[in-house]
């Protein structure tokens, strides 16, 4: 089984749902993060414990 919201490198990204049936949809979203600045450059470093925070964070976002 292949997972189409993942590229080969394993990276999430967008697919295209052209084909898929038109359907009315409607969705709101907003949010806050605050967190210490050592805590963000941990992140944009790639070298938090948890793995991978911003793939997650575009994988909750897309999915």
């Amino acid at each position: 089984m292949s997972l189409t919201h993942f590229n080969p490198q394993g990276e999430a990204h967008m697919v295209n749902v052209g084909e898929k049936a038109i359907t009315n949809r409607r969705a709101i979203a907003s949010g806050t993060i605050t967190m210490q600045a050592s805590t963000l450059a941990l992140i944009q470093q790639g070298n938090h414990k948890k793995g991978d925070v911003l793939g997650i964070a575009r994988i909750a976002g897309i999915m």
